[in-house]
């Protein structure tokens, strides 16, 4: 005998690229069983592809909504993300959160919170989503005693890095703004370059892969700014590449 799942009422916080992303492949799956009840944004006055009813501009409507099971958050402000996400969870709500800073720094409080009402959290597209990390740590490495976990976390700074061992490279400021024309670096890249990024995903690997929770900030840090061109020569004469590791 079938068993048919209920379907998963989705209440979305941000649309931004990734929002309307996920609102596209929820709409185009066949036999999916979720759709965006309701979607949270900033903005009164931007144009956007749906019914001005699909929309909201208070979190209330959707966080105190019994029809909603499911709580989205893409928004980039982790303050007011932890707001939402912790308020879901004592809603009774599921929550899916791709905001590494938030998942970083509010880690313990949100596995608290979520130890305490028994609703889930889940944060696999936080960290390196399309690998996927998380998923592999908690189900193939779970019973393996790991001595460490190293790999390149971030893409931004991977695509420069390469960039800058490419023969014809202009240095370092023409590969940021050739990454930020194709969209790989957001106009202010310091999260990425500074290795801010890579420290918030470090902290949330050290979680799965040795069940410590880490303050980001205690993480040493060095990012890609003060790589030169004499040193993408050193390390070309000795054939090897420069690339930024996160190591735990």
């Amino acid at each position: 005998m079938s068993t048919t799942l209920p379907t998963q009422r989705i209440g979305l916080f941000g649309f931004g690229v990734v929002g309307q992303g996920l609102y596209d492949v929820l709409h185009r799956t066949p036999g999916l069983q979720a759709e965006v009840s309701r979607i949270c944004v900033k903005d009164r006055f931007k144009d956007r592809p749906l019914p001005a009813s699909s929309f909201t501009f208070h979190k209330e409507d959707i966080l105190t909504d019994p029809y909603i099971n499911v709580v989205v958050e893409l928004i980039d402000d982790a303050e007011a993300a932890f707001d939402i996400v912790s308020t879901a969870l004592r809603n009774g709500k599921s929550v899916v959160t791709a905001n590494k800073r938030l998942v970083a720094t509010r880690l313990q409080e949100l596995l608290d919170i979520q130890r305490e009402t028994g609703s889930s959290l889940l944060y696999e597209a936080s960290t390196c989503g399309s690998i996927p990390i998380i998923r592999n740590l908690e189900e193939y490495y779970d019973n393996d005693m790991l001595s460490r976990v190293e790999g390149i976390v971030n893409g931004t700074t991977n695509y420069i890095l390469t960039a800058l061992h490419e023969p014809s490279s202009g240095g370092y400021a023409s590969a940021l703004s050739q990454a930020q024309k194709l969209g790989f670096a957001e106009s202010d890249p310091t999260l990425d370059v500074e290795a801010f990024d890579a420290a918030f995903k470090t902290t949330i690997i050290a979680a799965h892969a040795f069940g410590v929770v880490v303050d980001p900030t205690q993480i040493v840090r060095r990012g890609i700014t003060s790589v030169t061109p004499f040193d993408i020569s050193i390390a070309q004469q000795q054939q090897r590449t420069i690339k930024l590791l996160s190591r735990v």
